[in-house]
């Protein structure tokens, strides 16, 4: 089976410059759509998936930056790259500070290219789902959640937000982390400033510095220009380092200094810059484990946890579980032109006996899965993954009686065994007919690795060696 890739779309209204790009990038591995005009652009987004938008900045029509608006309204998890001449890389600059990803000025360097997509695409990798709502819903800050520990973390934003303080937001991968720095910012003085974003374990950590600070003409190869860092694109405004913990010792030294002193070089510079930034970090790791094992500066710790905000694990709020289901699924409903009405009174109580090891996210993804394979008005047990209908204690359910079990035919844990088999296999089944037998895209539609699928699918007898 062909492995996915990675879809990138190049909107330029220059033909050569489209057809150079096509090309290099195809070398990389990526597969390529081409758009003349912003208009065009639009359309493709709306037909296809694509994961990673590079757009010209000067086009008819509709200009780069009116494209990055509406993709900043309708796919605010694509990673938008500006191309500009070097007379607008001021314009650029200002459309990073709008939400923009990065840019590359023309003539593009290849090295620097090359840098920047990749650094896209594991962005596009490691990037959480939100799951914001509107404000009629339970909760607050345009978050779901009326539970006691929701409560307390709502209170504490509404405290803090408006302060200038430092803020570290803990919590494991998929609490939502990234939404609460999002709330302090919109909540904050400084909301009509830029709010930059940063994850720092997409950044390899050779340029992190540069991704922070900037760089000076001829720093290094490939810098042909001068170019802005994060620090220096949030003066005046909010910036905001998502997985702080992966930040190198040597690179801690120069962030501590950079908050401690609100001024920092960039690479290869000798200028010293001072700045008025807000900072905000999150973490899924204990910094206090880490400061004891060496690996993070207890100097930098005590100067990022000036408020620490700890979120709660799903399993520490059920009583949010109903609130968020429902909230997916009128989400993919309208996504997957869907019309599910509610979950069966036996499923939602498998959902809520079940741990979730991957929080908000790890229920997003399974809402998303039932949703694509229910044909029914209601959501079942038996359309729920093994693991939440196997751990869900069936003898509580009353759906389920004595009359449904074939016990002469090899017992209760024979027959549950088959049945969840026989379950799997025709889920495997209709994720491929739904990805047209492609097992990678498959696979992200069933959640599993592609390892996984492909043995269950040696096992069920699914696999064409032929």
């Amino acid at each position: 089976m062909k492995e996915e890739k990675i879809q990138v779309l190049v909107a330029d209204d220059e033909r050569n410059l489209r057809r150079m790009l096509k090309a290099q990038l195809e070398r990389w591995g990526y597969e390529v759509h081409l758009a003349e005009t912003g208009t065009d652009a639009l359309q493709i987004l709306n037909e296809n998936h694509i994961d990673i938008l590079i757009t010209d900045l000067r086009m008819p029509e509709m200009d780069g930056m009116e494209l990055l608006n509406q993709v900043q309204k309708k796919y605010k998890s694509i990673p938008v790259i500006m191309i500009t001449a070097h007379g607008t890389v001021d314009t650029a600059v200002e459309a990073i500070k709008l939400g923009a990803f990065d840019y590359i000025t023309k003539p593009y360097d290849r090295n620097a290219l090359k840098d920047v997509v990749a650094k896209a695409e594991k962005t596009c990798k490691l990037a959480e789902k939100e799951f914001s709502f509107d404000d009629n819903q339970d909760g607050r800050f345009k978050i779901i959640g009326k539970s006691e520990p929701m409560q307390e973390i709502y209170d504490m934003v509404e405290r803090v937000a408006p302060t200038p303080s430092t803020v570290l937001i803990s919590g494991d991968s998929g609490t939502g982390k990234e939404l609460i720095a999002r709330a302090l910012f919109d909540n904050s003085k400084r909301n009509k400033m830029p709010y930059i974003r940063v994850n720092c374990a997409a950044i390899p950590p050779t340029l992190i510095e540069s991704e922070l600070f900037g760089y000076e003409k001829g720093a290094f190869t490939g810098a042909e220009s001068s170019k802005p860092g994060r620090f220096e694109l949030a003066d005046g405004g909010t910036l905001f380092l998502d997985e702080v913990g992966e930040i190198s010792m040597e690179m801690q030294v120069k962030l501590l200094r950079a908050i401690q002193e609100e001024e920092f070089e960039r690479v290869g510079g000798v200028s010293t810059i001072k700045v008025d930034v807000r900072l905000i970090t999150a973490t899924n790791q204990d910094l206090r484990h880490l400061v004891k094992e060496g690996k993070f500066r207890d100097d930098l710790y005590y100067r990022l946890n000036v408020v620490h905000m700890h979120l709660p694990r799903l399993n520490d709020r059920k009583e949010d579980i109903p609130l968020l289901a429902r909230h997916f699924l009128t989400k993919y409903n309208q996504k997957l032109v869907k019309e599910i009405s509610d979950f069966e009174t036996s499923a939602m109580d498998a959902l809520l006996a079940y741990e979730w090891p991957g929080n908000i996210r790890e229920l997003e993804n399974v809402v998303e899965r039932c949703t694509l394979f229910c044909d029914d008005d209601l959501i079942a047990v038996s359309h729920l993954p093994s693991e939440i209908s196997g751990s869900f204690d069936r003898g509580s359910n009353p759906d389920v009686t004595i009359s449904d079990l074939d016990i002469e035919n090899g017992g209760l844990k024979d027959q549950v065994r088959a049945a969840t088999a026989n379950l799997e296999k025709q889920l495997i089944i209709k994720a491929l007919d739904q990805t047209d037998k492609n097992v990678t895209r498959a696979a992200q539609l069933l959640k599993i690795s592609r390892k996984s699928l492909q043995t269950k699918m040696k096992d069920f007898g699914l696999r064409d060696d032929g």
